[in-house]
């Protein structure tokens, strides 16, 4: 049966006032502010209300702009648990990656996106970036609807309540070599692949119809590895006419840097510069192994860069440079990619930590800028830069962490944020708000009761190995 998009799980409601009793604005910790939000967005904030006003839903707890998961792949959810068991590499995890990906259909990857993001919600994530590159049927065969995957993708961040950027993948050869002898990609990834570039802006354009209030939809290259370089810029182009986000794997392995020496002569980030495809509206993801020059030209390009500590360090695949990368003017972001654990606030913390392990020192970055690369850099990263702040006119959209759990209680209200960023996981999320209505309410996600069950049926029925 199809799957068809859909709004998020309700309007929101005219009029909706909260109370949070400690709020993050403008990077400090205020208490008792009024939020007042219409028609999605915040009408007022008014700080120094110190008990909730009548008709004021309350937050107990820190409230902060929603949090956005700029990278993931929500099939990889089925992964977790199966490949944490003894040694191997990032090649021998995509070979289990394949065994998932082969089984999905439209209606099974619906129930497990559905899960996965109603799992994010809970985390307090209120955007996701979906980079979707399981385009069609085994075999590459399209479906009726071309995008009946990216369909199901959009109807699963409705009904979870979230919103969703889809970065539609071109992915089109199974390696650096491959790309360049026009050789197609092997029998797992003939779902991914439209054959060439053309062809697969001809069915991403087609994606511009799922009009909806909490979707945006982007485009990515996969990798240097799976799109050769001639055809780089029909992608680049294609989310340039649109003024749409552009994302790509970067140097995740230093074996696909080595492939591409050896192919091109040049890094691949100066291969992705060279076909027009770094630039302010652009992120690379990962990032992890580059060249003194190839930071260079990244700060040089002011593109963003999206870190994903958890995964980078469950497949042993290295600490990238991040603060180099800040240092020469990346914006930085985060996602939680494979979903080895699906936690923003340790992705954050993870971020800080992973680097005061690599230099021995500490205090790279401090709990307010941790927050905004999990808040505001990544909603810009993803084309929603009206939220990402607790302020007028911007998105309804924030969550609320609790101050009083066994990780978080002790510290004054005053270092909150500290907090939040070093001590919380995703367990402590209370609250989380989704264009003014409660997605997440104490805990508990209002249209998806359930999500552990929801998630063990998913994976079970649809993507067990």
């Amino acid at each position: 049966m199809p799957v068809t998009p859909t709004h998020p799980t309700a309007p929101a409601p005219p009029g909706a006032v909260y109370w949070a009793e400690h709020a993050w604005i403008g990077g400090t910790v205020e208490p008792g502010a009024v939020i007042e939000t219409a028609g999605g967005r915040i009408a007022a904030v008014r700080t120094g209300v110190p008990v909730p006003p009548p008709g004021a839903e309350p937050l107990r707890g820190l409230t902060v702009p929603g949090l956005a998961n700029a990278h993931s792949h929500a099939f990889h959810r089925a992964l977790r648990g199966t490949v944490q068991i003894g040694s191997g590499t990032f090649w021998t995890w995509r070979r289990v990656m394949y065994s998932v990906a082969d089984r999905l259909t439209p209606e099974s990857y619906f129930a497990l996106a559905r899960a996965t993001y109603a799992e994010m919600a809970l985390a307090g994530i209120t955007c996701v970036g979906e980079f979707h590159y399981l385009h069609h049927a085994p075999g590459g065969v399209p479906y009726d609807d071309p995008n009946a995957m990216g369909h199901a993708l959009i109807a699963a961040a409705g009904e979870a309540g979230i919103r969703i950027t889809l970065l539609d993948t071109c992915y089109l050869a199974s390696g650096i070599l491959s790309a360049r002898r026009g050789k197609a990609p092997d029998r797992h990834q003939l779902r991914f692949s439209d054959g060439d570039a053309t062809a697969w802006a001809e069915r991403a354009s087609a994606l511009e119809a799922a009009k909806a209030d909490h979707v945006r939809v982007g485009a990515a290259i996969h990798s240097v590895r799976a799109v050769p370089a001639a055809e780089m810029g029909t992608v680049a182009e294609w989310a340039r006419e649109r003024g749409a986000p552009l994302h790509v794997h970067l140097s995740e392995q230093p074996a696909e840097n080595d492939a591409c020496l050896a192919v091109h002569g040049r890094t691949p980030a100066r291969l992705l510069a060279d076909h027009g495809v770094l630039g302010p509206d652009t992120t690379a993801v990962h990032a992890t192994h580059l060249t003194d020059t190839d930071i260079a030209l990244l700060g040089e390009t002011r593109t963003r860069v999206c870190v994903c500590p958890t995964t980078e360090r469950d497949l042993a695949d290295g600490i990238g440079p991040a603060v180099d990368l800040m240092h020469v003017g990346s914006p930085l972001c985060l996602g939680s990619d494979s979903h080895a654990v699906i936690d923003l606030l340790e992705e954050a913390r993870a971020l800080e930590l992973d680097e005061r392990l690599r230099s021995r020192a500490r205090g790279h970055w401090t709990a307010a800028q941790l927050l905004r690369f999990a808040g505001e850099s990544g909603h810009a990263a993803l084309g929603w830069p009206e939220a990402g702040r607790l302020e007028a006119g911007r998105l309804a959209d924030f969550t609320t962490i609790a101050l009083d759990s066994v990780r978080t209680a002790g510290p004054p209200p005053r270092l909150a944020a500290q907090s939040a960023v070093f001590a919380a996981t995703a367990a402590d999320v209370r609250h989380t708000v989704v264009g003014g209505r409660h997605v997440v309410r104490d805990g508990v996600h209002q249209s998806v009761p359930d999500v552990p069950a929801a998630l063990a049926d998913a994976i079970q029925q649809g993507a067990a190995r």
